[in-house]
């Protein structure tokens, strides 16, 4: 069973855009300083994140400058979440529940 995310994650001053089917898997992959927020989606809905702040993207990366926009968004993600990984707990339930 997998839950596509895309991940929003924090290393010094950038911000990682990137996206998983498996994110425990894959951010144990990465180098990174903070887990900022997940957004349920996949490609398309990372895809369409790279092109939203295209403006402030490190060329050739999945890698964004910090910048308002962007943090505004991972702040109205985060919005009364605590802890990232509750919310990908929930919607594993979720998708369980509906399998069942």
């Amino acid at each position: 069973m997998r839950v596509e995310v895309v991940y929003y994650l924090r290393f010094a001053d950038r911000i990682k855009i990137g996206t998983s089917g498996n994110p425990r898997s894959r951010l144990a992959q990465l180098r990174f300083d903070e887990l900022l927020a997940f957004e349920r989606g996949g490609r398309a809905v990372e895809q369409k994140r790279h092109v939203q702040f295209a403006e402030q993207r490190f060329p050739g990366s999945e890698w964004f400058h910090s910048h308002r926009a962007l943090t505004d968004h991972i702040d109205s993600l985060a919005a009364g979440v605590e802890d990232p990984w509750d919310l990908y707990k929930r919607w594993m339930s979720e998708q369980l529940a509906l399998r069942n």
